[in-house]
């Protein structure tokens, strides 16, 4: 099959091009008209597939429902905002509940799913900070240990890739190295640490953080917190979640223009909840939430900002249009930062001859008109 276009996105640039798909894979780039083409989309632009590392749920589903056919909808139906991989993340609850949650994953990812990739599981929670813990339930957070964590990750048949906890709970920091002696990246998240305390976590091999911003130490000229270690620690791998709720345009336009091309990762954080109407009610780690009209989740008692519906490819025009990052720094942030962060980059992030064919095409106005998974068109 070849596809072309005469805006693909290769080398940080749009260029004419057609792409060669043969069992899954580019194997050819070739210019533009060179060969005759299956389809032909003209000057929509032809991007790599997006990948989402934090997302809990969509369509009534929660990753810690542990409902097989739940997550296998979602695999198919979060297709149509371009995503191609994601990592169905867990909230923190009782160690049954997430024994199951990841077992489900495990199964589903053993037995047969269609749709987006399922790249391995994010694990937040349940070993983060009590101030900063958002919305997770407070009862079931506990310090983590090697011994707990391993049932965990046998439960889930070695797929946990990606943890987020506060990494200042751990005394020497054995923990984050076993972790990522183990191939699981560590996330600095829901975390009380202070800069010098996110500046040693690094050191000791922690390379991201989640969602800057929100669950952290603030900014002060004084005293810089989590968020100046994300503004500071170029090399190191921040989620941010880019809505426009849970962080202002120029929030993010700061977080970009700091962090560079390289390393700022696009999550959505989305709950259950997308692809749900406004005012839509659910429970989310035991605690009810409601749907405001902007899109954003909120406990229904305390208001706290809970999660997002955010669709990827909105989010990549409110990064490009609205918060006026540069494109390539925001289309990095949801295809090659994370398949980088994760170790898959050499599958998967960029079109490119030995790439998964994941492609999106997009309209003018973001919209997705088709999304391509190893090849095979979805929409």
């Amino acid at each position: 099959m070849i596809i072309q276009s005469k805006k693909v996105w290769i080398a940080d640039q749009f260029f004419a091009a057609a792409i060669e798909v043969k069992n899954g894979k580019i194997v050819n780039v070739l210019p533009y008209g060179s060969k005759p083409a299956d389809v032909d989309y003209g000057d929509k632009r032809i991007v790599p597939g997006f990948l989402d590392i934090h997302c809990h749920g969509a369509y009534t589903f929660d990753t810690n429902d542990a409902h097989e056919e739940g997550l296998r909808a979602w695999t198919k139906g979060i297709v149509e905002e371009g995503v191609t991989g994601f990592l169905p993340t867990t909230i923190t609850q009782s160690e049954e509940v997430l024994t199951k949650a990841v077992a489900n994953v495990a199964k589903v990812m053993e037995e047969g799913y269609e749709g987006a990739e399922i790249l391995g599981i994010h694990f937040e929670g349940p070993y983060l900070d009590m101030k900063y813990k958002g919305a997770q339930p407070e009862q079931f957070i506990v310090k983590g240990t090697k011994e707990q964590f391993e049932r965990y990750q046998a439960a889930a048949k070695g797929n946990i890739k990606y943890i987020t906890m506060a990494t200042e709970t751990d005394e020497d920091f054995e923990f984050v190295k076993y972790l990522v002696a183990n191939g699981v990246v560590v996330s600095i998240g829901h975390s009380a640490a202070t800069y010098d305390q996110a500046v040693m976590a690094y050191a000791n091999g922690a390379s991201s953080m989640t969602h800057v911003y929100n669950g952290m130490t603030p900014y002060n000229h004084r005293e810089n917190g989590l968020v100046g270690a994300a503004f500071r620690l170029r090399t190191m791998y921040g989620e941010i979640i880019c809505d426009g709720n849970h962080s202002t345009t120029a929030a993010l336009n700061n977080f970009f223009m700091s962090k560079g091309p390289d390393y700022s990762i696009m999550v959505s954080d989305a709950l259950m909840a997308k692809g749900t109407p406004i005012g839509s009610k659910f429970l989310f780690g035991g605690n009810e939430i409601v749907i405001y009209p902007d899109g954003s989740a909120h406990l229904t008692g305390a208001g706290n900002l809970a999660g997002s519906t955010l669709k990827i490819n909105q989010g990549l025009r409110i990064l490009v249009e609205e918060a006026m990052v540069p494109f390539n720094y925001a289309i990095n942030s949801c295809t090659i930062n994370p398949a980088r962060c994760l170790g898959i980059d050499d599958r998967k992030g960029k079109i490119g001859v030995g790439y998964d064919a994941d492609m999106v095409v997009l309209d003018t106005d973001y919209d997705v008109i088709q999304t391509y998974c190893k090849g095979i068109a979805q929409l």
